[in-house]
């Protein structure tokens, strides 16, 4: 197998099999494209029914033509791609690219054509694009590659885009030239037979043209594979996603608090937190960081400026930057001072900076400077809107000047009205400065410079290995399948945690209300009693469950009422005893659990826990496995996390034992897969460690 796509994005020779002298056909845009934009090599058209096919002589078949073929462009029905790609095999090609549909998208019998086509490929060496796609194309000096039948060729620019949608991608490629954002190339995948999202990121990352990767995805493939090239690459260079299925339809039911939060769309930016891939919500939204990433450095903070000469513009940007997580720079004094020496005594000198409709294109150049240099912004954003008398392409000329002089710091531009903005926009963009007609994008375009420094700032580290019990870890998983059961009770959870290293609450197993007793007197203080049955999952609801026992009365008591409550709500429960544990006050409680998601593997969550979890819905999520940074992150970005820092005097929590119980919790799900779900709830966080005080 070739170790580059070169034979596909460079190739030297082309064959357009099944190109037609009909226009408005796939086959004929496919060579019209090649042609008209200029491909540096040679085309050779494959018809049996033609002699010559847009002025080029064609030929009846691929081993028909007389020179070397590096790529081929497959346009037939698709009965005749397995011919013709075996063809293309024996000829020597090097790269397929099958536009034909009709593969595993329409059922089994496209599957099985696929699946030979595939194997085809693979024996002969060739590395394959589709099939069911729109083609690929490269924008580079002495390529002009547009092996697509998409009618727009883009730009050139440094950014390569991988579509999985061939329909989409025919309007990426419009709006692309259409914003003027260059391609440096694109590819679209279809059914990623052979030539995935995860090839074409390994390839991007090391072309040294390719500055920013842009993808539209409906699935990953191999999540983990995804996850391991992606985190490498975007250490180099910033990778955008568009993914959609953001809605929970189709996910299966769980019976874990992880399971039932976790849907698929956390999974995925579980999965693109844990590799530093931004995730965009929109194809706008992706093509608004891709023109900020192009160009700008990253912001050395979260520090903003905006420059403008109407006040509701720059109301908005501040509305929309803090919105994204960024802050409205506070500006020195002496920035002031200097403003307030070239602006009107109307005009706003804090920030937002508000020239007012007088100021004029040097104006703008003299506001820039001025706040690009101050020690307390780390990027500006400069809105015009056109008042009579002002060109856009004027003052687009001075933020040009302004970035010149202050480069080390990311300079937007919002150009508002329709007058002139083409002008304007083409001025900017040409120097390298993104401009955007609403200042919502030009701000989310910023909270994407950020969130790249952020991910380049995160200090790398791989999963650590404990030492561990496996072998009980496997005892008790043997003796939960001889019973026939899928379930671990309550206890058996627990002694998995304890064979991991987990601090879990002291408990004994009772069977009969004297042992209950026994154990309650040799745990000491107040206890708890729980029901063991392996058919309840929830069992307060059941009513299986005590808290703050003391003494031999109560605990009788409470072995009859337990008993009797479960009988009442679930007659056909079977149990196995009551698990007397010492009851544990104080810390805050946590959730952690592991979810086995069919599309993802095992995915992680932490979170505030307790009765109220689902409600709350206060939780992070990571794709197993999970290092110590990734288990630091997730402790760290749910929104009641100054419950565990402390609040009202009280002292913190220790971080590092959570971040201690996620890691273990990892390497339990990555060895015995078995476990499909489990919840720790709650675990209690305190300032001196922690206690799983509950599992299942």
């Amino acid at each position: 197998m070739e170790p580059t796509l070169d034979a596909l994005f460079r190739p030297r020779a082309i064959a357009v099999v099944g190109t037609s002298r009909r226009r408005g056909t796939i086959g004929h845009q496919i060579l019209d494209n090649l042609v008209r934009h200029g491909f540096e090599g040679v085309v050779y058209p494959v018809n049996p029914h033609a002699d010559a096919v847009h002025s080029i002589k064609a030929y009846p078949s691929v081993s028909a033509i007389p020179g070397p073929v590096d790529l081929a462009v497959v346009v037939v029905p698709k009965e005749k791609v397995t011919e013709v790609v075996e063809e293309c095999g024996e000829k020597g090609v090097r790269g397929v690219v099958v536009i034909s549909a009709g593969f595993k998208e329409v059922g089994t019998e496209g599957a099985e054509r696929e699946r030979r086509v595939t194997e085809l490929c693979r024996s002969y060496g060739m590395r394959l694009v589709g099939p069911n796609c729109m083609g690929l194309l490269n924008t580079e000096d002495g390529v002009s590659l547009n092996a697509t039948f998409a009618p727009t060729m883009p730009p050139p620019g440094p950014s390569s885009f991988m579509s999985q949608s061939g329909a989409l991608g025919v309007t990426i490629l419009d709006y692309a030239a259409e914003l003027g954002l260059g391609i440096r190339h694109f590819a679209s995948v279809g059914n990623k037979a052979d030539v995935s999202g995860n090839d074409l990121i390994e390839y991007w990352g090391d072309d040294p043209g390719t500055r920013v990767i842009l993808m539209y995805l409906e699935n990953f493939g191999n999540p983990r594979h995804f996850t391991d090239i992606a985190r490498r690459v975007t250490r180099r260079k910033p990778i955008v996603v568009v993914k959609s299925g953001r809605t929970g339809a189709g996910a299966r039911a769980a019976t874990s608090h992880t399971g039932s939060l976790a849907g698929a769309d956390l999974a995925t930016d579980a999965l693109l937190a844990q590799c530093g891939v931004l995730r965009a919500e929109s194809v706008q939204e992706l093509f608004d960081a891709a023109m900020a990433l192009e160009n700008q450095p990253v912001p050395r903070g979260r520090r903003v400026a905006i420059v403008t000469n109407a006040g509701g513009p720059g109301i908005i940007i501040a509305d929309a930057l803090e919105g994204a997580g960024l802050e409205v720079a506070e500006l020195t004094a002496a920035s002031q001072a200097r403003l307030r020496e070239i602006l009107p005594s109307e005009a706003a000198v804090g920030n937002p900076v508000d020239m007012i409709a007088s100021a004029t294109s040097q104006t703008y150049r003299d506001a820039l400077d001025i706040v690009l240099a101050d020690e307390r912004v780390d990027a500006a954003i400069a809105a015009f809107v056109p008042p009579l008398g002002i060109r856009q392409v004027d003052v687009a000329q001075s933020i040009v000047a302004a970035r010149r002089t202050g480069p080390d710091k990311p300079l937007l531009a919002v150009l508002m009205g329709r007058e002139g903005l083409p002008e304007g926009k083409a001025e900017l963009q040409e120097a390298g400065v993104p401009a955007y007609t609403f200042p919502e994008s030009a701000a989310r375009a910023l909270a994407a410079l950020h969130r790249y420094r952020l991910w380049l700032n995160r200090p790398l580290s791989d999963p650590v290995e404990f030492v561990v019990d496996d072998e009980r870890v496997t005892e008790i998983l043997d003796a939960v399948t001889a019973r026939g059961s899928d379930s671990l009770t309550e206890p058996e959870a627990l002694n998995v945690l304890e064979a991991y290293g987990i601090p879990v609450v002291e408990r004994i197993v009772a069977r009969n209300a004297e042992e209950a007793v026994a154990a309650a007197t040799s745990l000491g203080g107040p206890v708890v009693m729980k029901v063991v049955s392996p058919d309840l999952a929830h069992k307060s609801e059941a009513g299986g469950v005590r808290v703050g026992l003391d003494g031999p009365e109560a605990v009788r008591e409470a072995w009859s009422g337990i008993l009797a409550a479960v009988r009442r709500a679930e007659p056909e429960a079977r149990v196995e005893g009551i698990l007397v544990a010492r009851f544990v006050g104080g810390g805050r409680e946590t959730v952690i659990g592991v979810h086995d998601d069919p599309g993802f593997g095992p995915v992680l969550m932490f979170g505030l826990g307790g009765i109220y979890v689902e409600a709350l819905k206060d939780v992070a999520f990571r794709i197993q496995p999970v290092s110590e940074q990734d288990a630091r992150d997730m402790v760290r970005s749910i929104r009641g996390r100054a419950l565990l820092t402390g609040v009202r005097g009280e002292p913190p929590v220790d971080e590092d034992a959570l971040v201690n119980v996620l890691q273990r919790l990892s390497q339990l799900v990555g060895r015995h897969h078995r476990i499909a779900e489990l919840d720790i709830n709650p675990f209690l966080a305190r300032p001196d460690g922690g206690v799983a005080v509950d599992a299942w």
